[in-house]
């Protein structure tokens, strides 16, 4: 049965790849791994029987696949996408291997030829294709895809049928025994008449889109009624994230939408294989692939309703071989299992989808788990063909012009034929000896003085950077690294491949973890990056887990710089308070003297005695009180001289006294300069 999968981003996209086991006894195993080629294994011996690779193998990889059945004999398929008309009769040997791709075109390869037999385009779909399956006798092929449609491709006739078959992507398809009725899936389930493209009956379906369908029986269990070819029969289902596959039954009224049973496993379902029913007493033996590498086997006979979900008789797993005491058996994942045409022995495929091992394993209904030891490390080393790794030596013209290399970046000037150069063509077309490699190099000039020097290092640091992380020389990397030229810095990320940002990235955190001097210039480097190439980062899916060191240390720092900042501040304040002070206690306070002193007295018969008192209740300084009694001797002489004055003149001493003792007297400029 094929499974379908892939690759995909989509997180409710079918876990595992495409693969599927040949109709013909199942002697070939196909894969479609996820670098796009197709391998067919030979399940007997384990041998890649042929490998193909789509011309758009990376951006159309594919998505699904199925098997052409047994019974398709001497069809026609178009050769072309425009031939239509061209037909291309297949022996009853012929195995064709349909292949649907991302991009909505289907492949159809021949394994018999080993080449593309036909692609299927036109009229088909828009986007993803599901799923696919081949009509048992008519020998159409039916696709089903992400916009929304169905289609019925007719090898023979070349035409196309589409219709829209759900208001979401369709994900899964099936094709009823007798061949008329069709179940196709999106997360509800619908049963389609294939001649009128008309629903019949509608299903409950999964809460996921449906990511397998499968009939289980060919005949209903009542078989007293008349069959209709669908009535009372049983289809298994499964969903993408759900650990419980259902069974459903076509039933002749249209209300009963539910599930009548249900098989629980321990994961999603990757692959499904089952053996079919032929009647109401033989049971249905159902074998289901995990994601967990476990293989889960049913057998149970279909009777009706059945409430709890029914768990599985035998769980098969694989693991590895301890080596010695300590060593613990590790597992290896089960990739598909298919029931042989005994139905008692089950084909399991297992280990790496690059090189899986095919193995035949008898089936044992006593024993409830089977636990496989296998070693395959011998079977993991890749095989290489001896032909891809021949290499041709070209054969060298005697005429042929040797270019010697300059500094990356640049271009060498030739000088216009000096004197040299023609010694050395003259050499040549005489037909002399052949000319030294001093004298090559002596005829060319590189003029790099031109150029100047930031021009130099912004073209040669580029490559430098490019070289020294691609050969991860310390040397070479100091050198560049090592600039404290901030412009510089800019124009060599500005012409770093983007290829190279993330190994740059990862280089400076490690750098940034050593010596602080050299972390500050790794900071540079680093905001440059961050701002240039910033749009480029955005765009990686996995830029956290590859910037998860980095990130760790800038938080650890940004941690501690809120706290240094704190204590920064306040030994600053400590600081400046203690030079403050201390320029405080240095400085000696200047000697200030008043020019002119205005005193208000109480009373004219105020002596210079309570003057004298008044003075020192102020504490005023020594050396003011002594300015100040010097003051008083020279207003007692003054005085004296005036008395001698009035008595030759009274009325002027009356009037100068007067003046005295109001405080408007005169200074004369020579007690004046004294005061000051």
């Amino acid at each position: 049965m094929a499974a379908g999968g892939g690759g995909s981003c989509d997180p409710l996209a079918p876990a595992g790849v495409p693969c599927a086991f040949s109709p013909h006894s199942q002697a070939y195993f196909a894969l479609a791994s996820t670098d796009g080629h197709l391998r067919v294994w030979e399940t007997a011996n384990n041998r890649l029987h042929q490998e193909y690779v789509p011309s758009a193998h990376l951006s159309g990889t594919c998505t699904c696949l199925a098997w052409a059945p047994a019974r398709l004999q001497a069809k026609e398929s178009p050769q072309r996408k425009k031939r239509k008309s061209e037909a291309v009769g297949m022996s009853n040997q012929t195995d064709l291997l349909a292949l649907g791709t991302a991009v909505g075109s289907i492949l159809l390869y021949s394994t018999v030829k080993g080449e593309l037999h036909s692609k299927l385009i036109s009229g088909g779909h828009d986007n993803r294709v599901n799923c696919i399956q081949w009509h048992q006798d008519s020998g159409c092929l039916y696709s089903c895809s992400d916009d929304k449609h169905i289609v019925e491709w007719n090898v023979q006739t070349c035409k196309v049928n589409k219709w829209k078959g759900d208001n979401s992507s369709v994900s899964s398809l099936c094709i009823s025994p007798d061949g008329k009725m069709l179940l196709s899936a999106g997360r509800t389930i619908k049963l389609w008449v294939l001649e009128t493209k008309e629903v019949y009956r509608h299903f409950t379906g999964h809460a996921t889109p449906v990511s397998s369908l499968m009939f289980t029986t060919i005949r209903p269990p009542n078989e007293s009624q008349p069959f209709d070819g669908i009535t009372g029969l049983y289809f298994l289902s499964g969903a993408v994230h759900d650990r419980l596959l259902n069974v459903w039954q076509v039933r002749s009224e249209n209300k009963e939408k539910s599930a009548v049973m249900s098989f629980t496993v321990t994961d999603e379902p990757v692959y499904i294989d089952l053996t079919l029913s032929e009647n109401k007493e033989e049971p249905v033996k159902l074998a289901v692939v995990c994601r967990d590498g476990q293989v889960h086997l049913f057998e149970h006979i279909l009777n009706g309703y059945c409430k709890k979900p029914l768990t599985s008789n035998c769980t098969i797993q694989i693991a590895t071989p301890g080596k010695g005491k300590k060593s613990t058996p590790k597992p290896i994942p089960i990739l598909a299992a298919g029931f042989c045409s005994d139905k008692m022995s089950l084909l399991l495929v297992y280990g790496s989808w690059f090189q899986p091992t095919i193995e035949r394993v008898a089936l044992n209904s006593r024993e409830p788990h089977m636990c496989l030891v296998r070693d395959i490390s011998n079977c993991w080393a890749p095989k290489v063909e001896t032909a891809i790794t021949k290499v041709r030596t070209p054969v060298m013209n005697s005429e042929a012009k040797v270019l010697v290399p300059g500094i990356p970046g640049h271009h060498a000037a030739i000088k216009p034929a000096p004197p040299q150069t023609e010694q050395v063509e003259s050499k040549r077309k005489s037909g002399g000896n052949e000319v030294s490699i001093e004298e090559r190099l002596g005829a060319m000039d590189i003029d790099t003085h031109k150029k100047g020097k930031e021009d130099l290092q912004t073209n040669s640091f580029p490559v430098l950077l490019t070289q020294g992380l691609e050969s991860n020389d310390f040397e070479m990397l100091n050198k560049v690294l090592q600039t404290r030229n901030v412009n510089l810095i800019k124009k060599t990320v500005l012409r770093m491949p983007l290829h190279t940002i993330i190994p740059l990235l990862q280089e400076l955190t490690k750098r940034l973890q050593g010596h602080p001097n050299s972390a500050v210039l790794m900071v540079q480097w680093l905001k440059c990056v961050l701002t240039v190439h910033a749009s480029y980062l955005s765009t990686l899916p996995d830029l956290v887990p590859q910037l998860g060191t980095l990130y760790q240390l800038m938080e650890s720092r940004v941690k501690t710089f809120q706290k240094l900042s704190h204590l920064h501040g306040k030994l600053i304040l400590l600081i400046t308070q203690v030079t403050a002070s201390e320029k405080t206690k240095g400085a000696t306070s200047p000697g200030q003297k008043a020019k002119l002193v205005y005193e208000e007295e109480s009373s004219e018969e105020e002596s210079d005695d309570e003057i004298a008192d008044k003075d020192s209740e102020d504490n005023w300084d020594e050396d003011e009180e002594e300015s100040e009694s010097e003051k008083d001797e020279d207003v007692e002489e003054e005085d004296e001289d005036a008395e001698g004055k009035d008595e030759e003149n009274g009325e002027d001493r009356d009037t100068a006294s007067e003046k005295e003792l109001n405080g408007d007297s005169d200074l004369d400029p020579e007690n004046e300069s004294e005061e000051e």
